[in-house]
């Protein structure tokens, strides 16, 4: 039998009063670590900002095709 087991590592951030208060009061109500919902929201944030990032990258390339909101419903047809 094989295991996976995640790597991870430890780090520490200062968090303002009423954000710790927030988190704790919401892994506590959810019955999760805050571990886990730290996790999870910094995952989603990040993931949004690359994309985002990515979309500015595309929107200041001066040599990409923008596509119009007419040649879009076409290709889904």
């Amino acid at each position: 039998m094989c295991c996976i087991t995640r790597m991870s590592e430890t780090v520490s951030f200062r968090l303002p009063q009423d954000i710790a208060r927030r988190l704790d009061d919401l892994a506590k109500s959810l019955d999760r670590s805050k571990t886990y919902i730290a996790t999870k929201a910094l995952r989603e944030y990040l993931e949004e900002y690359e994309d985002y990032l990515v979309a500015l990258d595309r929107l200041n390339d001066k040599n990409d095709r923008i596509v119009t909101r007419k040649e879009l419903v076409e290709l889904g047809r």
